[in-house]
């Protein structure tokens, strides 16, 4: 009788094992929904709807992107923390995601404990922009302006705690100078006022910033990245300048906390092959971009060292969302 007990308890415990493996096995089995807390069109939305393009047909399942913008990213965040956490829910979120909770007082998640971390998907560095007449050669040259007439220079940002507006407060804060931000509602309305001498400088992401440079309207001092970029290989990095600089803006998949961890990992594996294609490349080359497709593992450390950075910076600067 216990002989027989123990193959029972056994058996039961392999037809367990294997329901929950066929169950993720026929993962999707419906149309999987992926959040972008940005209008369309933006570098986000873009990456998304790529993506989503590609895992569909490796799926064989439909993959809607739905855009819902509003508060920095928090109206969609809120939406997926609240979805159930069985894959069919995504988001691609920001590096904004990891600043959030530094901006926003009374934050309504955990940017902690409320999301399934599942791949950083990919990175792009923001570059800052000068007149393609203004004095200053170089990012020394700026520097060395600042340091002589404190507060005489400006730099334009889209947007209170955006990457842009961090990317210019670690110049401040590195280089010791004083800058004057001045903030914008979007980064073409930024790249206008510095063709219009209205500002010294701007910071801008990459799609913004590409078509002014071929053009010839405006010069790049430098990429923010800690080394040189890809897409602009003779601009120097700002750690050339200025040790100890490194920022950029990420993109990373999200799903809601709980999430099975075989699940978790089929999406990883299946997001990080759609990164690999020959398309996603491409498009993402045209964003000035670059395809990383991490682990859960190393994606969750990526926002915890973000937000564990850039704390010091944001309180230095005083900044709350507006």
């Amino acid at each position: 009788m216990d002989s027989f007990l123990r193959w029972a308890v056994v058996a039961a415990a392999m037809l367990s094992a294997g329901v929950t493996a066929s169950a993720q096995s026929s993962f999707p089995s419906k149309p999987v929904h992926i959040f972008v807390p940005y209008a369309a069109g933006g570098g986000v939305d873009i990456l998304a709807r790529t993506l989503g393009d590609v895992v569909s047909k490796q799926w064989g399942q439909s993959v809607v992107v739905e855009n819902r913008p509003g508060a920095g990213g928090l109206v969609a965040s809120q939406a997926l923390v609240a979805s159930p956490p069985d894959g069919y829910t995504l988001i691609v979120v920001a590096s904004g995601h990891a600043t959030n909770p530094l901006l926003h007082p009374k934050i309504p998640y955990d940017t902690f404990k409320d999301f399934t971390p599942i791949s950083l998907l990919g990175s792009s560095p923001n570059i800052l922009l000068v007149r393609a007449d203004s004095p200053f050669k170089s990012l020394g040259d700026m520097i060395a302006q600042a340091r002589a007439k404190p507060g005489s220079l400006s730099f334009a940002y889209a947007g209170t705690g955006t990457s842009t507006h961090l990317a210019g407060e670690l110049l401040k804060n590195l280089a010791k100078i004083d800058l004057n931000a001045v903030p914008y509602r979007g980064g073409a309305p930024a790249i206008n006022d510095l063709l219009g001498g209205q500002v010294a400088m701007s910071f801008n992401n990459g799609p913004e910033s590409i078509p002014q440079l071929e053009a010839g309207t405006v010069r790049a001092l430098a990429v923010t990245t800690a080394s040189r970029a890809s897409l602009l290989p003779n601009v120097p990095s700002m750690s050339e300048t200025v040790p100890g600089y490194d920022t950029e803006v990420w993109w990373g998949l999200l799903g809601p906390a709980g999430m099975p961890a075989d699940l978790v990992a089929k999406l990883s594996q299946d997001f990080v092959a759609a990164l690999n294609t020959d398309a996603v490349k491409a498009r993402l080359a045209k964003l000035g971009a670059s395809p990383i497709g991490s682990s859960p593992k190393a994606f969750d450390a990526k926002i915890r060292a973000d937000y564990e950075k850039w704390a010091p910076i944001v309180k230095a600067a005083g900044m709350k969302a507006e």
